[in-house]
């Protein structure tokens, strides 16, 4: 039997489907997802949730080690990997056995980004996570960083410390070390893209027509239609129409 020695090596089977979106924070992908969520059970659909870094077993040893600064960048990969991997066996996997729609707010791409821009080798992280099933579909919400950062800081008065990358020692003054370390980890998400063939929305657009398209691009695959093979080469930009071009 062949060992599994890197994610995507040994996609899972079941007869639920598992849909999830990435982005840097300030994208827009949670309140997508949420709109998402919402329309799908209005249809009728058994839908679960899951969102990076909320498992109880590591949810105080997070906010403890961010609270006193102890975190290293491994050990930050590590908790995550375990919050991960809980999630997975305890809410993704049987919701999936079960025929659920899955929509999960981040996911190994967070850690594949996250982790490597904190300077983690890449390999070691898609062998870290080698156990996690692969998406049916993955979406990732492109934002200037501008925009982001403008978005977080309309909803709250500053940064946080990991957020920002203090940690790394980037740069003395918090909203500097942002986005330089915000950059590095758009420039990851650039190459999963490419790596693992993630759709890519265009994250400036109007909420309602981001919403549209969202839901345009997943129901072939809820309705179980043949589709083509997802790309796997340059940017696969998920094409939004203009609001009065968008279907009702």
């Amino acid at each position: 039997m062949t060992q599994v020695r890197t994610y995507g090596q040994s996609p899972g089977h079941y007869p639920g489907k598992l849909f999830i979106v990435e982005g840097i924070d300030g994208s827009g992908k949670s309140t997508q997802l949420a709109l998402l969520a919402q329309w799908l059970r209005s249809q009728g659909h058994l839908v679960v949730h899951s969102e990076w870094n909320s498992s109880p077993i590591v949810r105080r040893t997070t906010a403890f080690g961010k609270k006193q600064k102890l975190l290293t960048p491994t050990t930050f990969s590590l908790i995550h990997a375990t919050d991960f991997s809980d999630r997975v066996e305890r809410d993704i996997v049987p919701a999936l056995k079960a025929g659920a729609i899955v929509l999960a707010d981040r996911y190994v791409y967070t850690a594949f980004a996250r982790d490597v821009a904190r300077g983690v080798s890449r390999a070691w992280v898609r062998s870290l996570y080698r156990f996690a099933v692969v998406p049916t579909l993955a979406i990732y919400f492109r934002v200037p960083l501008e925009v982001a950062l403008y978005r977080i800081l309309s909803g709250r008065p500053k940064l946080k410390w990991y957020e920002a990358g203090m940690d790394l020692g980037l740069h003395g003054d918090v909203t500097e070390s942002y986005k330089l370390f915000q950059r590095r980890i758009q420039d990851e998400y650039e190459q999963i893209v490419e790596e693992f063939g993630l759709a890519v929305m265009d994250a400036t657009r109007p909420v309602e027509v981001q919403q549209r398209a969202l839901r345009q691009l997943i129901l072939p695959y809820v309705r179980g239609e043949q589709l083509p093979a997802p790309p796997t080469q340059g940017s696969p930009t998920l094409a939004l129409p203009k609001p009065r071009e968008v279907a009702s």
